[in-house]
């Protein structure tokens, strides 16, 4: 059945943007969200027109601007999830070595309960700590396509830096102090340098489950192919876990997201917290000159980090940022420049990360920052399936978990803005 969507109308229109593109185009559907944010800027700059000659907006322009807003906001999202089903990459391909016995050794478990070639598969492997408590591994590929998916669909993890261990956490040592280093003649005598010193970041690896369920009728069915049921199924509850956690975890058995360390005025800025700058106005952006304040965030940044900077707030935040000019009269958000390609801000990509708060007061809605090198995303190796059918009959529940840590590995990288005064 063909989904529609609305096409934006010509930008004289009164009404909202229309769209019609069809429900797998995605060529269409970025024409559809640049035609919207051509409608959204025309608008924009009628109510700002308005405001300068008569000082007040009518009612109708407004209206139409926020249905315009919306409209911007939905034709987006149906890019980037157009871009993501076509950006997923298939379960198919020739498999390594062993690969072949494990998967089929896998779907005879899934299927029907199976478990002896999954047990001789770990005898072989000399494998401890699963069986029939702890599920099975699933097959190396499709632990790859799960970790692919959510390289995709978690938007903190697409930027951030990812490593994988055997291990339950990664520990990482870091200089305090720096050594001492300066300046000698060729013959002059080299006085001793201070010791370093070291302090260690440990990211501990949590555990991640969902449990998606399936009739027995559909495990049946050879058609189906379970390693890209499994996958999908998982992808969409991990990677919304992983979001949260990633941005406002408390680290109690999930990561640390970087909202949730101490924060200081970037201007006393010190190691293991991390630097704040405020709009100047409680739960506000300043009222003239609104979009300063974001310069300040990005100069905030050292140059190292600066060059690799990225945005990242939600949509409501995003909504009001969208509304702001240079002193030129150019919009300083920009929609992606091709399909694929995240949005602008000032020339750096936006990432939207809906567990962001929203702007209030003393809020930390703008992120901006190297998350690459600022925020670290730790996986253990193996995602294990545990499949039961008695506990929601006549369904097939699969507990799957796999093991993901994070936190803030550079507290340098990564500033925020504050909503205060």
């Amino acid at each position: 059945m063909t989904k529609r969507i609305a096409r934006t109308e010509l930008p004289h229109s009164d009404t909202a943007p229309e769209t019609k593109a069809a429900g797998g185009d995605i060529a269409g559907a970025f024409e559809d969200f640049s035609r919207a944010f051509e409608a959204f800027k025309e608008t924009n700059d009628n109510r700002i027109a308005a405001l300068e000659t008569r000082g007040a907006v009518d009612v109708v322009t407004e209206e139409k601007l926020a249905r315009i807003d919306a409209a911007l906001d939905a034709a987006q999202a149906r890019v980037e999830r157009l871009t993501l089903d076509r950006a997923r990459p298939a379960l198919g391909g020739a498999a390594p070595a062993g690969e072949g016995e494990h998967k089929a050794a896998f779907a005879a478990y899934v299927r029907a309960g199976e478990a002896h070639g999954l047990k001789d598969l770990e005898v072989k492997a000399l494998s401890a700590g699963s069986g029939p408590d702890g599920g099975y591994l699933v097959p190396a590929q499709v632990e790859t396509e799960i970790l692919r998916r959510l390289s995709l669909a978690s938007p903190i993890r697409a930027i951030a830096s990812v490593r994988s261990v055997s291990s339950g956490s990664y520990r990482k040592a870091y200089s305090t102090t720096g050594p001492a280093a300066g300046w000698v003649g060729e013959t002059a005598p080299r006085p001793q340098t201070a010791s370093q010193a070291l302090a260690e970041l440990s990211f501990p690896a949590m555990e991640l489950y969902a449990m998606p369920a399936a009739t027995q009728a559909l495990l049946d069915d050879a058609v189906v192919d379970i390693d890209a049921w499994i996958a999908e199924e998982v992808e969409q509850a991990f990677a919304e876990q992983e979001s949260a956690a990633f941005v406002n975890g408390d680290g109690i058995n999930k990561p640390r997201g970087f909202l949730d360390y101490d924060t200081v005025a970037n201007g006393v800025w010190e190691w293991g917290k991390i630097g704040t700058v405020a709009t100047g106005a409680a739960g506000a952006f300043p009222a003239a000159n609104p979009s300063d304040v974001l310069v300040d965030l990005v100069y905030a940044l050292k140059a190292g980090y600066r060059q690799n900077g990225t945005f990242v707030m939600n949509r409501k935040t995003q909504s009001a940022v969208r509304k702001f000019k240079d002193a030129a009269g150019h919009y300083l958000w920009q929609p992606p420049a091709a399909i694929g390609q995240p949005a602008t801000l000032m020339s750096f990509p936006l990432v939207e990360a809906e567990e962001m708060p929203d702007i209030g007061a003393g809020s930390l809605s703008v992120a901006f920052g190297d998350f690459r090198r600022g925020y670290l995303v730790v996986d253990r190796q193996g995602v294990r399936v545990l499949r039961d059918p008695f506990t929601a009959k006549p369904y097939v529940l699969f507990y799957t978990t796999k093991r993901v840590g994070g936190g803030v590995q550079d507290f340098d990288a990564i500033k925020l803005l504050t909503f205060a005064a």
